[in-house]
């Protein structure tokens, strides 16, 4: 099987993260700025727990190649990705200080313990199927939206969002660890019991990414409780 044939399995679900409404009002340019600035912040949340999801996938790898694989990943987002979050959430009137006293929202801790959960309680693969749809899906929107002529990108407030997941840096980094993810599940079979229970991570993880688009169009100014 192929990573494909996952998304293929739930693409419904799939077609609604990608196309959620978060997405298409951040691409006409009319996404409430509210909704952008919480889903930053939880987003610089989200990554942190991200990170260790991919240090968690050195551990629960059997050979020193599937080690050296993971690793890149966890340097990019702790010296580059999360650096680079911080450095655009500036851009924004947040500080990396307001960024980590930020109180997790219900749907970030959701899903990233649910990643997490993945990885403990499977194998490598069971972790990559719950990491994936985070991102091969912002590849995915990137893309979509740079080539789509209804995006609004003069004068777009959130242009750099979408030139950064539909950069090429992005998508080739996306493309190469989806190659790796592939050869991973190559000689499953989608059918047999282990290809339903993949299937089964993949789409619960998609469904996470649509909450977590949906909390952010939620927001308002409203204080969130701390539930940590």
């Amino acid at each position: 099987m192929k990573y494909q044939d996952l998304i293929t399995a739930c693409q419904q679900d799939w077609q609604g993260y990608t196309e959620h409404d978060f997405v298409q009002t951040l691409a006409q340019g009319t996404l409430p700025q509210p909704c952008f600035l919480h889903y930053l912040k939880q987003d610089f949340l989200f990554l942190k727990q991200y990170a260790r999801a991919y240090a968690l996938a050195i551990y629960k790898a059997n050979t020193l190649a599937d080690m050296r694989r993971a690793l890149p990943s966890v340097h990019a987002l702790l010296d580059s990705e999360i650096g680079h979050h911080v450095t655009y959430c500036e851009q924004w009137g947040l500080t990396e200080s307001d960024l980590e006293n930020e109180p997790e929202d219900f749907g970030t801790v959701a899903y990233t313990r649910y990643v997490l959960d993945a990885g403990m309680t499977g194998d490598l693969v069971d972790l990559y199927a719950a990491l994936a749809p985070c991102s091969i899906g912002y590849a995915v929107i990137g893309k979509a939206l740079l080539e789509d002529p209804k995006t609004v990108l003069e004068g777009n407030p959130y242009r750099s969002w979408i030139d950064l997941y539909g950069g090429e840096e992005f998508q080739s980094g996306v493309a190469a660890g989806a190659e790796y993810f592939d050869q991973l599940l190559a000689e499953i079979d989608i059918n047999s019991q282990r290809g339903q229970n993949l299937i089964h991570i993949f789409k619960t993880a998609t469904r996470m990414e649509v909450a977590f688009w949906q909390q952010g169009l939620d927001a308002s100014d409203a204080v969130l409780p701390n539930i940590n």
